[in-house]
C-alpha cells in the first residue's frame, strides 16, 4: 500500500453509511450492508484512472477508509474501534454503466484498475476518537463533499464488530465506511481530491490530499461479456439529481436523458442565469417547515455552506416560521439624482411587492442598513394580500405596529419611521444579492424561525430538507429518553448501544406502520 503498509487481505466497502447519503438515495438501512473490492482496484495518489471507451457514468465517493490493527474475531460494538489501528482517506469509484451486469455485487462496476486510491498517508486511529474523523472531497478545487463520522449511521466500531461476526478481519485489512452527499459523475481532464483529517485532535491531523486524475480509455468491450448500459435512472442516479444531470447537459459533460420529463427541462431552464428557478415542492416545504433552522443549519455546514445565515434579523411575531422561494429586491445608497430617477412612481420597491408570487419569500438587499423603513404597512399588507410567505430585510420596518399586526411574518432589524429617501434607492428586482451577508438567489430556498433566517441553494434543498427532518426525529427520540432520566453521556451524541435502540425502536415503529395498512 501506499503509505508503508502490506496490500491488504480484504477491502470491504460498505454501502449507505452517512444519513446524508440516505437522503439522496431515498431510503435509510435499518443495517449495513457490503461488498468486496479487490486488492487489484487499490492505487496511489497522483495516479489516473480511466473511464473506459464506451461509458458514461463514472462517479467519484470519498471516504474514510480504516484500517485493522490487532486481528478481530465476533468482537463487540464497543471494542469494534480498538481493533483500528490506522485512518485514511479512500476514493470509492464506480462505473454505474454496469451496475446492472453486476446485481449488487460491484465486481465489475466498483473493481477496475484504479478504482480505489487509497492514502497518501495513514493517521493512527488513536489520535481521535471514533467520532473525530472529517471527509471532503474536491473536484477540480471545488469542494463537493463534506462530512463528519459523528453522523455516521453505523460507526466504525459497530461495522468491525458485525464483520467479525462473519469472518475474521486479519491485520492490514481495509474498511471503507461510505460516502456522503455529494457524489457525482466525472469525466476525462477532472481532478478529484479526498482527505480526511482530525480537525479537534491536537495538531488537527491529515491524511493529505488523495490525488486522482480521470482520463479516457480506448480499448473496446468485446462480445465475451456483459457490456456497457444505462438508462435515464441511472444517469440521474449518478449525477445526484435531475437538475445536477440537466446543468451537466448544459455544459456539455452528460448526454440528454432519453426521454426528458417536465421537471428535467424545468432543471435544465434553470441551469441558465437568467432562468427561472426551480420551485420548492410541497414534500420539502413539508420537511423544512418541520425542522429547526438550527437543523438546518447543521446539515448545511456538513456540505461546506458556512456563510448561508442573514446575520442581524428578527421576527416581528415571537414564534414565527418562514419556508419559501426567494424573490428579491436590490436597494443602492442613497443620492439625490437617482432617487429622482428611480425612487418615484411605480419603482423597483413597488414593483416587487406588487408581483410577489405565493409561496415567495420577498429578501431585500439593504446593506444592513436599518436607520430607514424599507417596507411599510400598505407594502407589507399587498404582499400578505399576494399569498407571500413572508419578508426578510436587512434593514428595518416602517410602521413596525402596524405590519406586526398582519399574519405576514417579517423578518427585519427592527422598527424605523424614515422613508426610503433618506438612506437608499429602489434598483433593481429578480438578481442576486446580499442580505445580511448571505448571498441570495431567485430561487434560493429561504428558512427561518426563533434561531434567524438561513439561505438554501435551491439544487440541495431536497436533501437538506430529508437529512433536517431525520435529525429532528433522532434528537426527539434522545429527548424522550432524557426526559425519562437517561443520561446524557453516551445518548447525546449516541454511542453504539444507544444508536442499535434507537434503530430497533425506529425499524419497530416501521413495521407496524406497515402492518396497520
Amino acid at each position: 500500500m501506499t503509505f508503508g503498509i502490506p496490500t491488504p487481505g480484504k477491502i470491504i466497502a460498505v454501502h449507505l453509511n452517512y444519513p446524508s447519503r440516505a437522503a439522496q438515495r431515498g431510503r435509510t438501512p435499518a443495517q449495513p450492508s457490503y461488498f468486496f473490492k479487490p486488492a487489484s482496484s487499490l492505487a496511489p495518489t497522483g495516479g489516473t484512472i480511466e473511464r473506459p471507451a464506451g461509458t458514461e457514468l463514472l462517479a467519484f465517493e470519498g471516504e474514510i477508509a480504516i484500517v485493522i490493527g490487532e486481528p478481530a474475531r465476533r468482537v463487540s460494538p464497543e471494542d469494534g474501534w480498538r481493533h483500528v489501528a490506522q485512518v485514511t482517506a479512500a476514493n470509492d469509484f464506480g462505473l454505474y454503466d454496469l451496475r446492472a451486469a453486476d446485481k449488487g455485487s460491484n465486481v465489475r462496476n466498483k473493481g477496475g484498475d484504479g478504482f480505489t486510491p487509497i492514502g497518501p498517508a495513514a493517521i493512527p486511529a488513536s489520535v481521535a476518537g471514533e467520532d473525530g474523523w472529517r471527509v471532503r472531497t474536491w473536484v477540480n478545487g471545488e469542494l463537493v463533499q463534506l462530512d463528519t463520522s459523528d453522523t455516521l449511521l453505523f460507526p466504525f466500531g459497530r461495522l468491525v464488530a458485525d464483520l467479525s461476526q462473519h469472518m475474521t478481519l486479519e491485520t492490514g485489512d481495509v474498511i471503507l465506511t461510505g460516502t456522503p452527499a455529494g457524489s457525482s459523475v466525472v469525466v476525462p481532464g477532472d481532478v478529484v481530491e479526498v482527505e480526511v483529517d482530525a480537525p479537534l485532535a491536537p495538531g488537527a491531523p491529515s491524511t493529505g490530499r488523495l490525488v486522482t486524475t480521470v482520463t479516457q480509455g480506448d480499448a473496446p468491450f468485446g462480445d465475451f461479456g456483459t457490456k456497457p448500459a444505462v438508462d435515464d435512472a441511472q444517469r440521474i442516479e449518478a449525477w445526484g439529481s435531475e437538475a445536477e444531470h440537466a446543468a451537466a447537459v448544459a455544459a456539455g459533460k452528460a448526454s440528454p436523458l432519453d426521454a426528458p420529463t417536465a421537471s428535467d427541462e424545468a432543471a435544465a431552464a434553470s441551469a441558465a442565469p437568467e432562468a427561472s428557478p426551480a420551485a420548492l415542492t410541497d414534500e420539502v416545504r413539508e420537511l423544512l417547515s418541520s425542522a429547526a433552522v438550527a437543523t438546518v443549519s447543521a446539515a448545511l455546514r456538513k456540505r461546506g455552506y458556512h456563510d448561508v445565515f442573514i446575520e442581524g434579523v428578527f421576527a416581528n411575531h415571537p414564534g414565527d416560521r418562514i419556508v419559501g422561494t426567494a424573490k428579491t429586491l436590490r436597494f443602492i445608497p442613497f443620492r439625490p439624482d437617482l432617487f429622482k430617477e428611480f425612487g418615484g412612481g411605480f419603482n423597483a420597491q413597488k414593483r416587487a411587492f406588487d408581483t410577489v408570487e405565493p409561496g415567495e419569500v420577498l429578501v431585500v438587499e439593504a446593506r444592513g442598513e436599518r436607520g430607514t423603513g424599507t417596507v411599510g404597512d400598505v407594502l407589507a399588507l399587498r404582499a400578505q394580500v399576494r399569498g407571500a410567505a413572508g419578508i426578510v430585510t436587512d434593514g428595518g420596518v416602517r410602521d413596525f405596529d402596524a405590519v406586526a399586526e398582519f399574519d405576514i411574518p417579517v423578518f427585519s432589524q427592527g422598527p424605523h419611521p424614515s422613508v426610503l429617501g433618506r438612506r437608499h434607492v429602489p434598483w433593481e428586482t429578480d438578481v442576486t444579492i446580499a442580505c445580511g451577508g448571505a448571498a441570495v438567489q431567485p430561487g434560493d430556498v429561504i428558512v427561518g424561525d426563533g434561531d434567524g433566517v438561513l439561505v438554501i441553494p435551491a439544487a440541495i434543498a431536497a436533501e437538506v430538507a430529508a437529512e433536517a427532518a431525520a435529525q429532528e426525529a433522532e434528537d426527539a427520540w434522545v429527548a424522550e429518553q432524557v426526559a425519562g432520566g437517561a443520561s446524557v453521556d453516551g445518548l447525546f451524541p449516541m454511542n453504539a448501544e444507544w444508536r442499535a435502540r434507537f434503530e430497533a425502536t425506529r425499524s419497530a415503529e416501521a413495521a407496524a406502520a406497515e402492518a396497520a395498512r
